[in-house]
């Protein structure tokens, strides 16, 4: 193992004496920050990110099988991937006799706006 030599001393302090500088509180509460870390994680998966996207292109609600008909997954994994977009608040359902119709939320679009300038 190799041991690290600095070219000055590193500073003794004593537990929650600061060392250098004064850092300043983060700005995200920690509420905030688990619910942001979720809705990210919602969107680290490629087919749900796909998802929002259609669903944010559309000026109405679309019909479950119309989403379906548009991914290679079969439907009870379609149905899975929206209910976790449903839960994150980023699209919403509504039912139509037998059948539910989804759009994307304002959250949705403003998210899916965000991830999209990421390079």
């Amino acid at each position: 193992m190799r041991s690290l030599t600095y070219a000055r001393p590193l500073p003794v302090r004593h537990k929650n004496e600061p060392c250098c500088t004064i850092v300043e509180e983060p700005c995200l509460s920690p509420a905030r920050t688990a619910s942001l870390a979720e809705c990210l994680k919602v969107l680290g998966d490629a087919t749900r990110l796909r998802m929002l996207d259609l669903l944010a292109q559309q000026s109405e609600p679309i019909c479950v099988c119309d989403i379906t008909a548009r991914f290679e997954q079969n439907q009870p994994t379609i149905s899975h991937h929206l209910r976790l977009l449903r839960e994150a608040g980023l699209i919403e359902t509504e039912k139509r006799g037998i059948w539910s119709f989804y759009w994307a939320t304002d959250l949705g679009r403003s998210c899916l706006s965000a991830v999209q300038s990421f390079p």
